[in-house]
């Protein structure tokens, strides 16, 4: 078991705390020693003001645009904290062309496509590869996405940063979204599954022996204590506090006594 430090980066908009990265450009070296290279990327960003209008692509065109070692970058995000009435961009109103798309971009009018919702503490909202997004200011989240720092900016609402519009369109889905509603138990798609457990006393569970990756248990909510025995009979304990995050291994069984809420996340 591994508690992980998190490396901050400073952002016009507010800040990003990445908290289980193995990325180069965020790379935590003990999480590092422990599972060499890890396919997801685990942030809490905290948006003070509306954080550009931006795509990611997925690895068919993360490929095709950066490179064959490149990865898309599928995401969700759990919102932990919200100020009442914020918001954040979710994809595009009805199915506009590219050319419709780089029109209103040049005409600065893009915001009359954006599908703008309103979210509150405990939604959850999955982001495929492709979709069209931004969060509002007023909002901090909780982010698992796939091991991918490609960001292709459309629009920033007048901040003078480099935007990648022909990239950008390009990668565009627009796919079906889902409903943003407060998140369930589980939720799974192609490259990670999350697991939210409430933490009333005492909680249990064995890292499955078999698994090829260590899991992220994320604290959401509350404060307590940790242990875990490995395969070889090693124990650790620690204290957890809200918004920590361990790596624990194949093999480990963690026990967890407290009260609060905690995000098992799994890759797939």
């Amino acid at each position: 078991m591994l508690k992980l430090t998190p490396i901050r980066s400073e952002k016009v908009w507010g800040y990003e705390d990445w908290i289980a990265s193995t990325h180069p450009d965020g790379l935590q070296s003990d999480f590092a020693s422990l599972v060499k290279e890890y396919p997801l990327l685990v942030k809490i960003i905290q948006a003070n003001d509306t954080l550009s209008v931006q795509v990611h692509p997925d690895d068919e065109d993360a490929k095709r645009l950066e490179g064959e070692k490149a990865c898309g970058k599928t995401e969700c995000w759990y919102v932990l904290a919200a100020d009442e009435g914020a918001s954040l961009v979710y994809g595009l109103k009805e199915s506009p062309s590219n050319e419709e798309i780089r029109s209103a971009i040049k005409e600065n009018s893009l915001e009359k496509i954006l599908n703008q919702v309103q979210v509150k503490k405990g939604d959850f909202v999955f982001i495929p590869s492709g979709t069209v997004h931004a969060i509002g200011g007023g909002l901090r989240l909780l982010e698992v996405q796939q091991n991918c720092n490609i960001t292709y900016r459309l629009y920033d609402w007048g901040r003078p940063r480099e935007l990648h519009i022909e990239k950008g369109v390009q990668v565009i889905k627009n796919a079906s979204r889902k409903a943003i509603k407060a998140m369930e138990e589980e939720f799974e798609c192609k490259y990670f599954r999350l697991q939210k457990e409430p933490l009333k006393g005492g909680y249990s569970f064995l890292v499955s022996p078999s698994s090829k990756n260590a899991e992220l248990l994320f604290i959401s909510e509350g404060s307590g204590s940790i242990r875990s025995t490995a395969r070889d009979g090693t124990k650790t304990e620690n204290s957890f506090q809200k918004e920590e995050i361990f790596a624990v291994a194949a093999g480990e069984k963690i026990t967890l006594e407290g009260h609060g809420e905690i995000i098992r996340i799994q890759p797939k």
